[in-house]
């Protein structure tokens, strides 16, 4: 009977690790807003990390986490490095900017040996500025990590759209008061 348990627990942890092979290492989430205000009130907002603080999610989540920053503000090679018990030990990087219209950056997170490169896109739309939210990456060739890869936008595709929405919130106060 033990002998059947383990043949069949084999089996079973084989099956699975087959099925993270065939699944893709490489992953995509994109998220979009319209947002009422000009591409150059929303953009100081998504080029300075210290101002992430107040519309990204993750420091919703944890009041208490742990952030630094180092490098030139608002500008290519700034970096914040933070640290949270419940959102995880991460390091974002400035790549790239794009005045009023790309902000590309990196992002790792050690402890679970996954990174990705995300890019926020505005685009002048009829009034509107539309932006748009990617994230994307390849975790490599553990078959584990593919699952990973696999659910990642039912991971973080949720958090991507809350904080356009709560940039899209300050982005509109502000320019209502400029007004």
């Amino acid at each position: 009977m033990l002998k059947k348990m383990a043949i069949g627990t084999a089996a079973i942890l084989l099956f699975f690790v087959v099925v993270g092979w065939l699944l893709p290492s490489e992953f995509k989430v994109v998220r979009t807003i319209r947002i009422e205000a000009p591409a150059d009130i929303i953009f100081k907002h998504v080029k300075d990390l210290k101002k992430w603080q107040h519309w990204g999610v993750w420091f919703e989540r944890d009041p208490d986490m742990q952030v630094a920053y180092a490098g030139p503000d608002s500008s290519v090679g700034m970096k914040s490095t933070w640290q949270s018990e419940s959102q995880g030990n991460g390091e974002m990087e400035i790549v790239a900017i794009e005045e009023n219209q790309r902000f590309i950056y990196t992002l790792v997170f050690p402890d679970m040996g996954v990174g990705s490169t995300g890019e926020l896109t505005l685009r002048d739309k009829e009034g509107e500025t539309v932006v748009i939210w990617h994230d994307y990456g390849d975790v490599g060739a553990n078959p584990l990590l593919h699952y990973v890869a696999f659910f990642m936008d039912r991971m973080i595709g949720e958090d991507l759209q809350m904080g356009l929405e709560n940039l899209k919130v300050i982005a509109e106060a502000e320019f209502q008061q400029k007004q």
